[in-house]
């Protein structure tokens, strides 16, 4: 049975521009019910996919942090193609540390990084979480149990060197973290299993801007954009975009 591959998307509306980044194993969709908001309220959006995401584990594994990151850039890189000048980053899990790592890299407005990890000591449960993907991938595509079985083993067995790459690249991110100047909105789930919930008191802890907050969601789980708690979060963020000092 064939997937129907998930597509980025670009809702270009004022001349506010936010870049949205999904997480590890998800895909625009994680993001696009906040890009629709945003644009009711006057902001453009874009939502890149990177590289093996929204696609087979087979081929997610295929691919490395690295590639990740420049499809991220990328995504700012096409905002500025259109002509927006100012722009801020939100991202979810993975995409919050890359919004973390764009804002130490680019002229961002600001970031917004939402149950992004700090520390690699969660491997057992994003092995879970990849696994999980995983299975359900291959359930729709309609294989059997034994299949879907002997498939997963091999499958974890060629996904360690990923695991190992992630790990790295967050603690890449965590070092230069006091470093950052640009203003940001921490967002963390106090029910996110998935990550050190730690992570949202080490940034805001440790990042440099002098316009900074962090918001805790009492009900809400690792992929708070979709939780339940999402319309409340997507009304903090706009209160945190529209306090900024922008030129339009």
């Amino acid at each position: 049975m064939k997937i129907k591959q998930p597509e980025p998307f670009t809702f270009e509306k004022g001349p506010r521009a936010v870049l949205l980044l999904h997480g590890f194993t998800g895909h625009s969709a994680d993001v696009r019910m906040l890009g629709r908001f945003l644009e009711k309220h006057g902001y453009t959006s874009h939502a890149p996919i990177y590289r093996g995401h929204g696609q087979a584990p087979e081929k997610l594994i295929q691919t490395t942090p690295a590639d990740w990151w420049e499809d991220a850039v990328q995504g700012y890189h096409h905002l500025k193609e259109l002509g927006y000048e100012e722009i801020a980053v939100a991202g979810l899990s993975l995409g919050g540390v890359l919004s973390l790592k764009l804002a130490n890299s680019f002229p961002v407005k600001a970031a917004i990084p939402m149950c992004a990890p700090m520390f690699f000591d969660n491997e057992r449960q994003l092995t879970a979480g990849f696994k999980h993907f995983a299975k359900q991938y291959k359930q729709l595509e309609k294989k059997d149990e034994k299949t879907v079985q002997k498939e997963m083993e091999l499958l974890m067995d060629a996904s360690q060197p990923m695991f190992t790459q992630i790990g790295i690249s967050i603690e890449d991110v965590q070092k230069q973290i006091d470093t950052i100047y640009t203003p940001t909105m921490i967002v963390q789930a106090r029910l996110d299993q998935m990550i050190n919930p730690k992570s949202a008191n080490y940034i805001y802890e440790n990042i440099e801007s002098e316009s900074k907050q962090l918001n805790w969601y009492e009900e809400s789980g690792h992929v708070i954009t979709l939780d339940k708690e999402r319309n409340q979060l997507h009304d903090d963020i706009y209160t945190f975009l529209e306090s900024l000092q922008w030129a339009q």
